[in-house]
């Protein structure tokens, strides 16, 4: 398969996401207008999304939408993607090539190398960018420009689908494209993202004062910003991923309490010397 204008794009569900997704393949000049299909329960989505001028059509129906693709985004979460193969993978076209970005990938790696119709490709993907304000509304202010993109294969994936997939990413404007199990993706993504999440969910939750960003000066609200989540589909991601997030959690207070007893004991030397080997780590993650 090539990229070319003429490529039939289909992007199941309208939210943040898939929104972002459907603007990044119109404005980068990767498909015709035309040839953007929109799939989504919410009809009033779909009316802001065809006025938007950003799909050239839009369907309720998959049966209707799906024989029409040549590749399709599953922009839904892991339970409500795995329900929507199950329902509807006989409407896929033949050939299809199917992708999602899904935040966990251990199950939906497992069921689809079981259940996957044999002449369609599915390759598991994970656009790691976003908001903390969901809805297709604010879909024009997640930026993919040199954002990191994770795909973990399937075994039965073919290498020039994959080759496909990548570049296909790339012309999004996505930079790093890392390729990997769906263990390894499950065990950092607990800590890269679902710890992030779960920290400033409890920093916000050990405060009542909902006038205290009064005395912030940034630390404060760049530390909690996406405590500002999507409720529903963040407790699906922590409660798919318990065993690795929680191992992570463990951590965390193993190193919170570190620095605990380094202040209650008013340990300085000490205590400045672990600031500064936190400093130089985070410093060597930033290359």
């Amino acid at each position: 398969m090539e990229i070319t204008k003429d490529c039939k794009i289909g992007i199941v569900g309208l939210g943040l996401m898939g929104g972002a997704i459907a603007m990044a393949l119109k404005n980068n000049d990767i498909v015709q207008a035309e040839n953007l299909y929109a799939l989504d329960v919410n009809q009033d989505t779909l009316r802001d999304v065809k006025a938007a001028g950003v799909i050239g059509q839009s369907f309720t129906d998959p049966n209707k939408m799906l024989p029409l693709c040549d590749i399709v985004f599953l922009c839904l979460n892991p339970s409500t993607l795995l329900n929507f193969m199950q329902n509807h993978m006989a409407a896929f076209k033949s050939g299809a090539l199917i992708t999602d970005i899904a935040g966990t990938k251990q199950n939906i790696v497992t069921v689809m190398e079981k259940t996957l119709r044999p002449d369609l490709d599915f390759i598991p993907g994970h656009p790691m960018a976003g908001s903390e304000k969901g809805g297709f509304e604010n879909a024009r202010f997640c930026n993919f420009s040199g954002k990191n993109y994770i795909l973990t294969p399937l075994e039965r994936n073919k290498t020039e689908n994959i080759e496909f997939i990548k570049e296909l990413i790339h012309c999004m404007g996505f930079g790093r494209v890392t390729i990997t199990s769906a263990e390894e993706h499950d065990r950092k993504i607990a800590f890269t993202s679902q710890l992030c999440h779960v920290i400033a969910a409890a920093l916000v939750d050990c405060e009542s004062d909902t006038e205290i960003t009064r005395f912030g000066g940034g630390s404060f609200e760049d530390l909690t910003r996406i405590a500002m989540l999507n409720a529903p589909m963040w407790t699906e991601l922590f409660i798919e991923n318990s065993g690795e997030l929680l191992t992570r959690i463990e951590q965390f207070e193993e190193s919170l309490d570190k620095i605990r007893k380094l202040i209650t004991c008013g340990n300085d030397k000490a205590l400045k010397e672990t600031l500064a080997v936190i400093r130089d780590r985070r410093i060597a993650m930033s290359v």
